[in-house]
C-alpha cells in the first residue's frame, strides 16, 4: 500500500503546473470531449508508466542497492530542482481527422517520454520494487491531477497558482530526496 500512496502522492504533486496539464486542457478545448481525451490520458500513462516500472525493476535487479540509494536520493532531489524551472508553453498541433481518443493518447504518450512524472515512475520502482502498485499508483495519480483540468480548473487556473504548486511540488520531492538518503 505504501508504493501505491506515494506514487500517487509524487506523480499528482509532479504533475501541478506540468505540460500535460496544459496539454489535457488545449485538448478539451480543441475537440469538446472530455470521456475520450481522458481515456486517452490513462492507456498513455499506462503505457508509458508500465515500461517506466519495468525499468526501475531492472535497474533494482541490475545495480548495487548502495548506489541505487544515491542514485534515488540524487534523482529525487533533482527532480526537485527541476520542477522549479517553469515549463515551456508548446504549441499543440492536434489534427481532428484522428479523433479525441487518438490524439489525446498519442500527444499524451510523447509529452511524457522524459518528463519529471516518468523520471519519478522510475525511481519509485526502484525504490519500492513493486510493479503493480508503482504503475497504478503513478497512473492514479497522473488522473487525479489532470482530471481537474479537464473538467473544472480552465475556469479557475491562473499564473499564481500555477508558480505556487511548483513551489510546494518541488519542495517535497527535495524532502524526498533526502529522506532517501538519510
Amino acid at each position: 500500500m505504501e508504493a501505491f500512496l506515494s506514487s500517487t502522492l509524487l506523480v499528482t504533486l509532479g504533475e501541478i503546473g506540468d505540460k500535460t496539464q496544459l496539454l489535457s486542457l488545449a485538448l478539451v478545448c480543441r475537440f469538446r470531449r472530455p470521456w475520450p481525451i481522458l481515456a486517452g490520458v490513462i492507456i498513455a500513462t499506462l503505457i508509458n508508466h508500465g515500461l517506466s516500472v519495468w525499468f526501475g525493476d531492472w535497474l533494482s535487479a541490475h545495480i548495487p542497492e548502495q548506489w541505487l540509494r544515491w542514485i534515488l536520493g540524487i534523482g529525487f532531489i533533482g527532480l526537485g530542482l527541476w520542477m522549479l524551472i517553469p515549463d515551456q508553453d508548446e504549441e499543440i498541433k492536434a489534427d481532428p481527422r484522428f479523433g479525441p481518443f487518438l490524439t489525446a493518447l498519442v500527444l499524451f504518450f510523447i509529452a511524457e517520454i522524459g518528463d519529471k512524472t516518468q523520471l519519478a515512475t522510475v525511481a519509485l520502482a526502484v525504490r519500492f520494487q513493486e510493479f503493480w502498485p508503482v504503475l497504478l499508483g503513478s497512473t492514479a495519480g497522473m488522473i487525479a491531477a489532470n482530471l481537474p483540468v479537464i473538467w473544472v480548473a480552465h475556469r479557475l487556473a491562473g499564473e499564481r497558482l500555477e508558480r505556487w504548486a511548483h513551489r510546494i511540488s518541488a519542495v517535497l520531492f527535495i524532502v524526498f530526496g533526502i529522506w532517501a538518503l538519510v
